[in-house]
Order: structure tokens, then C-alpha cells, then sequence
């Protein structure tokens, strides 16, 4: 593992963000929704790309509260211009569970 300095991980903006519209991405290539996530009024609605099709549903997203990186520079992905990157961990079986506050936060508010 290697290892990093506090001031690489100070200039990673990790916020979270309320997720305001999700849908289907049959451009993908592996499946995935797109995602509409409102990070506050400092940031604004963010789009991105999520793999997270095994264990959530677009209805189920919505509402829900995730972890985002948002200063990554926008990634093409198929059509779309993906704005943050959504976390999430790695099961042993692969399937993706959401970072997202154990409570309910500001729309914007930093990890840190």
C-alpha cells in the first residue's frame, strides 16, 4: 500500500450529496445508472455514473444520501460527461454497497 501525505488527502473533496434523479444507463457498458446528486449551493447538481445496479434500484436511490469526490476533472463515459465520482466498497462477491453519513448531513458537507 503506499502511502500518502496529509495534504494529498486535504485536496481530495469528498461532500455528501443527495441523490435527485437516478435512471437507467443502457449506454454503459457494464450496467449503471446515471445519477443526478445535489450537492448544495456552493457545488450544485452534480451528474455521474454509478455500478451499483445489483444491490439498488433507481426508486431506491432516490432521496438517498452518498459520499462523492468532486474536484476529479469530468470523465466521458458513453454520452454522458460524469462530474464526481460516486463511492462505494467492494464486496467479497463484487457487488458495490454505497459510502453514504450514518445521519442525515448538509448537502455539501465535507469528509474530513
Amino acid at each position: 500500500m503506499e502511502t500518502i501525505t496529509w495534504e494529498d488527502f486535504r485536496r481530495v473533496e469528498l461532500r455528501a450529496g443527495t441523490v435527485v434523479r437516478a435512471e437507467p444507463f443502457p449506454e454503459a457498458r457494464r450496467p449503471a445508472y446515471r445519477l443526478w446528486i445535489d450537492f448544495g449551493p456552493e457545488i450544485g447538481v452534480l451528474k455521474s455514473s454509478a455500478q451499483i445496479t445489483d444491490l439498488y434500484t433507481p426508486e431506491a436511490l432516490l432521496g438517498r444520501q452518498v459520499v462523492a469526490v468532486v474536484n476529479l476533472p469530468p470523465k466521458q463515459i458513453g454520452p454522458m460527461r460524469s462530474q464526481c465520482l460516486v463511492t462505494g466498497l467492494y464486496r467479497e462477491d463484487g457487488t458495490v454497497v454505497l459510502v453514504q453519513p450514518e445521519r442525515p448531513v448538509p448537502n455539501g458537507a465535507r469528509l474530513g
